[in-house]
């Protein structure tokens, strides 16, 4: 009788160290897989004991071939520029969204990983115009029309990623299986791109609107459910489910489409803070973003503020677009969750989020007014330094 092998399987996920990679890591290792975290900064999270991090970039192609030695799957996460002023730097948006896609499909096929799943995202598809429960039939945006580069690259990323599928790889190791997964904005406790901006916008009292019809509809999802999608869509591309999702993208989110600012209405109110009642037209808050990012273009390489909104997040938080999940419930097996925001809520509570005692206002204001609490000291010492001049020659 031979000796069962016993090895483990090994994935790794780029881009292991933010929030979500680092979540479905962890999730994927309490499946007896073992998993290599790599990304260009270590995870903020104690990394479990167990899964192995590495330090490296996927624009580097020679970092990420030596990364997927003995490798089976590998899930690309990596990527930049999806929202606030990283939207705006378009350079490294295309270095990490296309080139370093294609280092990591070329390195696949180099190292013989059979598997890659890619997160992709909405925008692929979506650029400003209403979508009502669309799916995957849908055509990809023509790239000329997309208004942000990050949505522009992770559609030409996507694509290279499924035209890929079927690759010959190298020493005779079979063939490269693909799928991209498309969800919808991610939230959950401890997410830090898009929640901590929302809530310091609550804190310095900047959130005093919303825009755009009231009975707009967008979605979300709650990252264990993207975590539960990318797990099915690995097992998806096995032999042993006959490879059926492999060249294939599935739109992913909670499947309950919800108007953006009631989604986070628990979340303001959680805190402690009065939700907004004044409402303005999307077309004004849109020229304000393109003016925002004018401003950003002009003076961005000397002072490079975080813009409150640009043009995407506008139409991204304002313009109907919400997908079926057929496709994916019928392929994967996905059963998405139902999740609220009170999880959300008790962990920024935990971090001292809401409202604070005056004392602590006080001292905000005068960290935020700065500037300009140093210029009236320095036309008081002016006008001080006038009159004791005035002074001293009255003397005279």
């Amino acid at each position: 009788m031979e000796p069962e092998n016993t090895a483990k399987e090994t994935v790794l996920i780029t881009g292991g160290g933010g929030y979500f990679g680092f979540r479905l890591g962890c999730a994927i290792y309490q499946k007896g897989v073992d998993v290599i975290l790599f990304d260009v900064v270590k995870p903020l999270q104690t990394v479990p004991e167990g899964i192995k991090f590495m330090q490296g970039d996927v624009c580097c192609l020679s970092e990420v071939e030596e990364a997927l030695r003995d490798v089976i799957c590998i899930f690309h996460i990596a990527s930049y520029g999806m929202s606030g002023r990283e939207q705006l730097n378009r350079k490294l948006i295309e270095d990490v969204n296309v080139k370093g896609t294609e280092n990591v499909i070329q390195a696949c096929k180099s190292t013989g990983v059979s598997s890659l799943v890619y997160t992709s995202t909405y925008n692929v598809v979506f650029g400003g115009q209403i979508i009502e429960n669309g799916d995957e039939s849908l055509p990809y945006l023509p790239l000329h029309l997309h208004p942000d580069h990050y949505s522009r690259t992770k559609s030409l990323a996507e694509m290279k990623v499924l035209q890929a599928n079927g690759a010959e790889l190298g020493n005779g190791k079979g063939v490269l299986r693909t799928c991209a997964l498309r969800p919808a904005g991610i939230y959950g406790p401890g997410e830090q791109r898009h929640l901590p901006r929302i809530v310091s916008y609550i804190e310095r009292g900047l959130f005093k609107f919303v825009y755009g019809d009231p009975l707009s509809l967008v979605e979300f999802v709650h990252v264990d459910n993207l975590v539960q999608a990318h797990i099915l869509a690995s097992e998806a591309l096995k032999a042993n489910r006959k490879h059926i999702a492999a060249g294939q993208a599935y739109f992913i989110s909670d499947g309950k489409p919800v108007n953006n600012f009631e989604f986070f209405r628990p979340l303001v109110e959680g805190l402690g803070y009065k939700f907004p009642t004044c409402r303005l037209p999307l077309s004004l808050v849109y020229f304000f973003a393109f003016l925002t990012e004018l401003v950003h273009c002009l003076v961005g390489h000397v002072y490079n503020f975080q813009p409150l909104l640009t043009r995407t997040e506008v139409y991204k938080t304002g313009v109907t677009h919400y997908f079926s999940m057929e496709k994916a419930r019928k392929e994967l097996g996905y059963k998405p969750q139902q999740y609220s925001l009170n999880e959300v809520v008790e962990w920024f509570r935990s971090q001292g989020c809401g409202p604070k005692p005056r004392k602590y206002n006080i001292m905000h204001l005068v960290r935020d007014g700065g500037l300009l609490l140093l210029l009236v000291s320095i036309c008081s010492y002016v006008f001080t330094l006038k009159d004791e001049t005035l002074s001293m020659e009255d003397r005279i």
